[in-house]
C-alpha cells in the first residue's frame, strides 16, 4: 500500500478508483468528484465492485479508516492506496468538492 497526498491523488482521478469510506452522513462535507461511496464496512464485501486492472484509492475523514481498508484490498490483490490526511486535508489544500447525489 503506498500512501498519497491529496495533491498526487488531484491528479489520478482519470486513471484510478476513488472510494470514499466515510459512513454515509458524513459525505454532507463533501465527496472527491467521481469517487463512489463504500463504506468501511462493506469494503471486505466490495471485492466484485471495483475493478481489478484499475488501482484503488481509499479516501476517509482523516486517512485511518482509509488505510485499514487499503491494507484489506492490498491483501486481496488490489493496487490499493490510502490518501493522507483524508478529506479534512483534500479541503483544507482547497481541492474541489461536490456533495454526494441522494438516491
Amino acid at each position: 500500500m503506498m500512501e498519497l497526498t491529496p495533491q498526487q491523488v488531484s491528479t489520478r482521478l482519470a486513471d484510478a478508483q476513488i472510494i470514499d469510506v466515510r459512513e454515509a452522513e458524513e459525505l454532507v462535507d463533501g465527496m472527491i468528484p467521481g469517487a463512489r461511496h463504500i463504506p468501511l464496512g462493506l469494503i471486505p464485501d466490495s471485492h466484485a465492485a471495483l475493478e481489478s486492472t484499475r488501482p484503488v484509492i481509499l479516501v476517509c475523514r482523516s486517512g485511518r479508516r482509509s488505510a485499514a481498508a487499503a491494507d484489506h484490498l492490498a491483501e486481496a490483490g488490489f493496487d490499493a492506496h490510502t490518501m493522507t490526511g483524508g478529506m479534512l486535508e483534500w479541503a483544507a489544500v482547497g481541492l474541489p468538492m461536490v456533495l454526494p447525489q441522494l438516491p
